[in-house]
């Protein structure tokens, strides 16, 4: 929407103006205040039953967004690819949950689990439980009231290996997880892989998974092969996955070999940024070629509370503008593209403030709730969601709402 259509009564943050953090805290306050939350000085909180939750704070259904699986077949094939090195930044994850030696739990104080800001060994314990498919997430999502688990091929799927090995195991992860589906109905959906190495292949892979599969969508780990969606090769990849009606998530990897160097130190190629910058730029790439002008009905979905791009929005847009430069072929502005084109989760980012400016930036209809298990842990990202100063309509929509419509969940 233009600024010259913007009604009144749209949100500060929607608005193409400065905004301090005073201004941006204040408005949350007041939003907080809206919801009850938390209780206003000298009232005395109403108490709640035993194993509840107050009224403005109730639990309710969640489908986590972004929740990585793994099948011991590609668990080797990965394993066998990191221990053949190379110079590719996702070797250092890489080798870290498939070839090192796990760090077993014990009861025992002195032997307990490493806390979760010890990244490397957490790490280390994350492989059972991307194999389990069964008893153990279960049990995890029962005790923090998770109602269902959107599966993805964990990190970085089949895209590293040759293409015929990626096709035979894309093929065979999606039977695994289709399997997974059909055992526990209403616990688990799932998104298809596929090995981008061939796009044609890919397509009828894409196909066979929504058709044959009925599975929910798609999700690429970005780049394969140092190449982005953007370019012609892998169009038929776009092409399928619009005319298939399903979503694709884009999940980030470690930068590829082309902007990969200043990353290689500090760790900086994982979670903490080069993810975020990597699948921030893989988006752009898609927005700015004008691909998604030739594909104007796919949807695209981002993780990490849009990789960032909703808070470059202002800069974006007048950097962005369709004919601003030389060499982009984008018929719309960023913001317009993001609004139509994406809806993005909160996988991974348990901040409040950040959960309401997306809201108030893109709509309450393009935000899905995500733990991005077993990456991160499942009860701050539930009680993140529990708590969130949101009305019970906007709860409703972030927590399971957004994604059955999305990705076209029945169970």
């Amino acid at each position: 929407m233009s600024d010259s259509k913007r009604p009144e009564s749209t949100p500060f943050y929607a608005q193409n103006a400065p905004v301090n953090r005073r201004t941006a805290l204040a408005h949350l306050s007041a939003l907080a205040t809206a919801a009850g939350w938390p209780p206003q000085a000298g009232t005395v909180p109403v108490q709640a039953s035993p194993g509840t939750l107050p009224a403005s704070q109730k639990r309710v259904r969640k489908i986590a967004t972004e929740e990585a699986f793994m099948i011991p077949e590609v668990a080797t094939a990965i394993r066998e690819l990191a221990r053949r090195g190379g110079s590719n930044l996702d070797l250092k994850l890489l080798t870290t949950v498939y070839d090192a030696p796990a760090v077993v739990a014990s009861r025992e104080p002195s032997q307990a689990p490493p806390p979760v800001s010890n990244r490397d060994a957490s790490a280390r314990l994350l492989l059972p439980k991307l194999l389990d498919l069964d008893a153990g997430r279960l049990a995890d999502m029962d005790a923090h009231g998770v109602t269902m688990h959107l599966l993805s091929l964990g990190l970085p799927g089949v895209q590293m290996f040759e293409a015929d090995q990626a096709k035979a195991l894309a093929r065979l992860a999606n039977d695994r997880l289709a399997e997974a589906i059909r055992r526990h109905p209403k616990r688990f959906a799932g998104l298809a892989c596929f090995a981008p190495q061939n796009p044609s292949e890919a397509a009828k892979e894409m196909e066979r998974s929504i058709r044959t599969l009925e599975l929910n969508g798609f999700l690429v780990n970005s780049h394969t092969g140092n190449g982005y969606l953007d370019q012609e090769r892998f169009w038929p990849i776009l092409e399928a996955a619009e005319a298939l009606g399903a979503p694709l998530y884009i999940h980030p990897r470690a930068p590829s070999d082309g902007m990969a160097a200043p990353f290689q130190d500090y760790r900086l190629e994982g979670a903490i940024w080069g993810y975020g910058i990597e699948a921030g730029t893989h988006a752009l790439r898609l927005m700015l070629s004008g691909v998604l002008d030739r594909f104007p009905r796919l949807k695209i979905i981002l993780g990490h509370m849009g990789e960032a791009l909703p808070f470059w929005l202002w800069r974006l847009d007048f950097m962005a503008a369709p004919g601003a430069r030389a060499g982009r072929g984008n018929q719309l502005k960023p913001s317009e593209y993001l609004q139509r084109n994406f809806a993005i989760t909160t996988s991974g980012v348990e901040d409040p403030l950040a959960l309401r400016f997306c809201i108030d930036k893109l709509g309450i209809d393009s935000l899905m709730w995500a733990i991005d298990y077993p990456f991160q842990p499942t009860a701050p990202a539930v009680s993140f969601i529990d708590s969130a100063p949101l009305s019970d309509q906007e709860r409703e929509k972030v927590a399971y709402g957004n994604a059955e419509r999305i990705f076209h969940i029945t169970g």
